[in-house]
C-alpha cells in the first residue's frame, strides 16, 4: 500500500513557526499534539458544536458540495478526527464503506469508528499508507496547521488522488480587518477556552482550545497554502473564502474529472473566490 518514491522535492513548508510556549522542538510537536487530540476526544464534538454555534454540520456538507463531491465517490478524510467532515461525506457519498479517515490519534480514530462505522486508519498525513490512484476525493477539515509540512503531504495527496481526483482542504484563515481579527482572537483565544474549562474540567481539553488559536494566528498565509498546491502538481487551484474567515482550497489531479457540482463560480453574501 505504500507509494512510490519521489525525487526532486522542494524545500519544507511547516504550517507555522515553533510554538516553544506548547513544545520544546519541532520535534516534540507530533507527540504533543497527538496526546491533546487524545485527551480531548471525548469532548470534542461537544466543544465544537458549541464553538460554531451548531452551524459547522451545514458548512462541512455545503463546502464539500462545492468542491464537487457527490455519490459513489470513493473518498479518503485525512485528520478525520471525530468524524465530523467525513460523517458529511458519507452523506453525499451515500455509502460509508466509500469513505476512509486517517488520523494519528487513536483517541479520535476510536470516536470516529463508534460513531460513523467507517474505516478508519492510524497515520500521518506526511505519509500516507494508500497506492497512487486510490481516490477519487481527498478531504482534509481544520488539521492544516496541525502538519509538519505542507510540500510535502500536499505531494501525498495528489499521489493517492486518481487523475481527474479533487482535494478538498477547509481551513480557518485569520480575519484580514483589525477588528475581524481582534474579535475572533477574543472569542477563540479567550471565550472558547473558559467555555471548554467550565463545562469539562479537562486540561488537555482547554490547552487544545489555546492552541487551536495560536496556531491559527501563526499559520502561513493563504497565498503560501495556494503556492504549496500548485507546486506539488493540483491544477484548477482555489480558495474560498466564507464570512471572512471560512477558507476552502480545491484543486484537481491532472485527467478527466469526476461529475458532480463544481466549485463556486460567483460569489454570494457568504462565499466569494479570492
Amino acid at each position: 500500500m505504500v507509494g512510490s518514491e519521489r525525487t526532486g522535492q522542494g524545500a519544507p513548508l511547516p504550517p507555522h513557526p515553533t510554538l516553544s510556549g506548547y513544545y520544546g522542538r519541532d520535534e516534540d510537536r507530533p507527540e504533543f499534539v497527538r496526546r491533546l487530540f487524545d485527551g480531548a476526544a471525548r469532548h470534542y464534538d461537544r466543544i465544537e458544536g458549541a464553538m460554531a454555534f451548531g452551524s459547522g454540520r451545514w458548512y462541512r456538507r455545503e463546502a464539500l458540495r462545492r468542491a464537487g463531491l457527490g455519490e459513489g465517490m470513493a473518498v479518503l478524510d485525512v485528520a478525520i478526527g471525530t468524524g465530523l467532515v467525513a460523517r458529511e461525506a458519507v452523506r453525499l457519498t451515500g455509502d460509508a464503506r466509500r469513505v476512509i479517515g486517517l488520523d494519528p490519534s487513536a483517541g479520535m480514530l476510536a470516536q470516529a469508528r463508534g460513531k460513523l462505522g467507517v474505516l478508519a486508519v492510524m497515520g500521518l498525513g506526511e505519509r500516507l499508507p494508500w497506492r497512487d490512484d486510490s481516490f477519487d476525493f481527498l478531504s482534509m477539515g481544520y488539521a492544516l496547521r496541525h502538519l509538519s509540512d505542507l510540500s510535502a503531504t500536499f505531494r501525498e495527496f495528489i499521489r493517492v488522488l486518481k487523475p481527474g481526483g479533487t482535494l478538498c482542504v477547509l481551513e480557518l484563515t485569520r480575519p484580514r480587518t483589525r477588528v475581524g481579527f481582534a474579535a475572533l482572537r477574543f472569542y477563540l483565544r479567550r471565550v472558547v477556552p473558559m467555555f471548554t474549562r467550565v463545562t469539562t474540567r479537562d486540561h488537555d481539553a482547554e490547552l487544545l482550545m489555546k492552541y487551536f488559536w495560536d496556531t491559527v494566528e501563526s499559520c502561513v498565509p493563504p497565498e503560501s497554502i495556494v503556492s504549496a498546491l500548485v507546486a506539488a502538481g493540483f491544477e484548477d487551484v482555489r480558495r474560498l473564502l466564507s464570512i471572512g474567515m471560512f477558507s476552502e482550497y480545491t484543486g484537481c489531479k491532472r485527467g478527466a474529472r469526476r461529475a458532480g457540482p463544481r466549485p463556486l463560480e460567483r460569489s454570494n453574501f457568504f462565499v466569494r473566490r479570492v
